[in-house]
């Protein structure tokens, strides 16, 4: 059988692919791993936070609301956004590292000022020497990970969709119109093959002869510890950011997980936690917050995959026909889904960039793999 759409990688990005695909087409999604999203999707506690990254991340983010808010029929059966809040802390100080935070609010993802004590009213696990002021984002909400990749593979699959685990491309050859792409003792056949491999997306372009885009893929380390009783109990805290640092907080069902933010260049691989960096984190966390770590109850790291200018790589390839690119999405990856999804759809189906993202102020050129090199787009 010959697919009409061929999808490298069954994390979030790839399936969201995969499942818009599936309204004009046969789709199959091929994966390296026994399972999807072992990688990043698998690891990431995301939250939605519409004034996170740069400009056109942004907007990308934005886009992908409609869709978390109000996902189509029998897509799921919980919401996929919960409120949350975000509060950035600014310590005794610091204050003015909080302008840009407040310049970024806009009418539909407002920010406001907080002084030190309804920082710490928020958020008392604070350490309220350590703070002298704070902003609050009240549209930041945590998604539901998991149950957005199921819905799209669930999705998929009632569409006829198939995806297939541990096949880790080893040869891919364009013959008589269409990729054949071959992995563990078994070949697959598309006619439009799109590049969703993650850290591993350079490597799969070099395979069909397109030019890398210089991804780097940077590992982001994460701890879970316990709150103290009376705060898990008692009350919904918001997600926390510092001024001064990566770090942040954010609470998970009466823990709460700690990350230094950390984007440390590694080339592909199943990312582990270095012990220094929990130590380190740890210490931060006692020195900041009135928590008293008596033991980590789990560490995990995950790779986030960045282009040069940290957007997202969206798009045919220049050069190599019916290859598309779906890569790069940083630490963005989950809450921009839903939006490159239904770009990636529009593209291939159509040339054209969707409709949500036009409205959102986002051009072509701005996610063109071919604004890499001296190609020209396939995109209208």
């Amino acid at each position: 059988m010959i697919y009409d759409y061929l999808v490298i990688g069954a994390g979030i990005s790839g399936t969201a692919a995969a499942f818009e695909l599936s309204a004009h087409g046969t789709v199959v999604v091929i994966e390296a791993e026994s399972m999807p999203g072992y990688h990043s999707t698998g690891r990431s506690a995301a939250l939605y936070e519409p004034n996170y990254g740069n400009a056109v991340v942004r907007r990308i983010t934005q886009a992908s609301k409609s869709f978390l808010l109000n996902p189509p029929s029998k897509f799921c059966h919980v919401p996929l956004l919960t409120p949350r809040g975000l509060l950035t802390v600014a310590m005794p100080g610091d204050t003015e590292k909080l302008k840009p935070i407040l310049e970024q609010s806009e009418p539909a993802a407002t920010i406001e000022s907080l002084t030190a004590a309804e920082a710490c009213e928020l958020a008392p696990l604070l350490d309220p020497k350590q703070v002298e002021s704070a902003t609050f984002e009240v549209d930041v909400a945590d998604i539901e990970v998991a149950t957005l990749h199921q819905g799209y593979l669930g999705s998929l699959k009632r569409a006829g969709g198939n995806v297939l685990c541990s096949m880790r491309v080893e040869h891919i050859l364009r013959k008589d119109g269409a990729w054949q792409v071959s992995g563990n003792g078994q070949t697959i056949q598309g006619k439009t093959l799109i590049n969703a491999a993650g850290a591993w997306a350079d490597q799969i372009a070099m395979m069909v002869g397109a030019a890398p885009t210089q991804l780097v893929a940077k590992r982001r380390t994460a701890i879970i510890v316990d709150l103290p009783q009376h705060i898990a109990t008692s009350r919904h805290l918001p997600a926390i950011d510092f001024a001064d640092c990566n770090n942040y907080i954010k609470p998970e069902a009466g823990k709460i997980m700690v990350s230094p933010g950390d984007e440390t260049p590694i080339e592909p691989q199943d990312a582990w936690p270095e012990d220094l960096d929990i130590a380190i984190l740890v210490d931060w966390l006692e020195s900041r917050t009135q928590i008293n770590v008596q033991q980590v109850e789990h560490s995990w790291a995950g790779l986030r995959t960045f282009a040069p200018d940290d957007i997202p790589v969206v798009g045919y390839d220049s050069k190599v026909e019916d290859f598309f690119w779906l890569a790069g999405q940083g630490g963005y990856g989950i809450m921009m889904s839903p939006a490159l999804g239904v770009t990636t759809a529009s593209i291939i189906t159509t040339g054209k960039l969707s409709t949500e993202m036009l409205s959102m102020g986002v051009e072509a050129k701005d996610i063109s793999p071919s604004r890499f090199n001296k190609g020209q787009s396939h995109i209208c």
